[in-house]
């Protein structure tokens, strides 16, 4: 059986009963990954099955979708990670107008009840759902007390220095380039993976070929970065990258080119995560593609000069 589904009528997933906690899990942060810790907990304990809820696209992407807000991850890294933490089922629910038509009470009955027939039900802190929000703890819990499951939402998750962890300030931090502060509210380093598209070979005739990576979402930064690049060897490659909409070339989708240093080779379907070390400065663009050579050459430099640093080592 398939360990990802994506809509909300359909036929039981698990007679047998399981354990279910909903969110956006953008990024899947500290907090995200503390809910799925205890979901998973429980689930064990009760000998069920986990499945995880979550939304594509995201709600806030649909209702704005000329300004929609930046994504930490696109959608496949988002359900590899959900399994990765130890879901047994993924629910990418497709969230379109026949879903925002659903109220929070059909939600329940139909998916919940019906497809999973749930008996704990978790969320996160102020998580809401079902048409015009209509949806949270209390809804589950009062149902819940009726169709046979219970409900419960987690306390925030806060750092070490009692910073409260959102997606809302990691997007934040990666505006600022400050990837340290990222870091410690993703209790990991900020990377997109993907895997290597073919571009217009534009950077191979100026000297500096890339590894190219769509990323069909508004992204959470833009810029050039000091860059890590793994899943080629064992260990990180050192790189510097583009991520953006490349304005002195008329790019238009975001796009995250890597240059790795001193590498030859065919990267073409290669699966590869890149991780941001340093913000080297915007997006920009020049007069012509002499001027762009020169500056990407400056931004080499100063990408390998980072990367040799004790404090900008790479993580395994």
């Amino acid at each position: 059986m398939s360990r990802l589904f994506r809509d909300v009528e359909g036929g039981v997933l698990t007679p047998q009963g399981s354990v279910v906690c909903i969110g956006a899990f953008d990024g899947l942060h500290l907090g995200h990954r503390a809910l799925l810790r205890h979901a998973r907990q429980r689930a064990q304990g009760l000998g069920l099955p986990l499945v995880v809820l979550t939304f594509e696209p995201l709600p806030r992407e649909f209702f704005l979708p000329h300004d929609p807000p930046p994504r930490l991850s696109l959608p496949r890294a988002k359900v590899e990670g959900l399994l990765d933490a130890g879901a047994d089922q993924v629910g990418l629910l497709r969230f379109n107008q026949r879903m925002t038509a659903m109220s929070a009470q059909d939600f329940v009955h139909t998916l919940l009840v019906g497809r999973l027939q749930a008996r704990e039900v978790w969320i996160g802190p102020e998580f809401r759902f079902g048409h015009k929000r209509g949806g949270d703890v209390a809804l589950l819990q009062a149902m819940g007390a009726e169709l046979g499951f219970t409900a419960d939402q987690i306390a925030p998750v806060h750092c070490a220095d009692g910073e409260r962890v959102s997606s809302t300030r990691i997007r934040a931090a990666l505006r600022q380039g400050d990837f340290a502060h990222a870091e410690r509210l993703l209790g990991r380093p900020y990377a997109i993976g993907g895997r290597v598209v073919r571009g217009k070979q534009l950077g191979r005739t100026l000297g500096f070929p890339t590894a190219n990576l769509r990323f069909p979402k508004t992204p959470a930064l833009s810029g050039i970065y000091a860059t890590w690049v793994h899943g080629l060897t064992e260990r990180p490659w050192p790189s510097v990258s583009s991520f953006g909409t490349r304005p002195t070339v008329e790019g238009v989708e975001p796009l995250l080119e890597a240059h790795l240093f001193d590498f030859n080779g065919d990267l073409y379907g290669r699966h590869l995560r890149v991780e941001f070390v340093a913000k080297l400065r915007d997006e920009e663009k020049f007069d012509g593609l002499d001027a762009l050579t020169v500056q990407m050459q400056r931004d080499a430099a100063t990408a390998r000069q980072l990367l040799s640093t004790e404090r900008f080592r790479a993580t395994a």
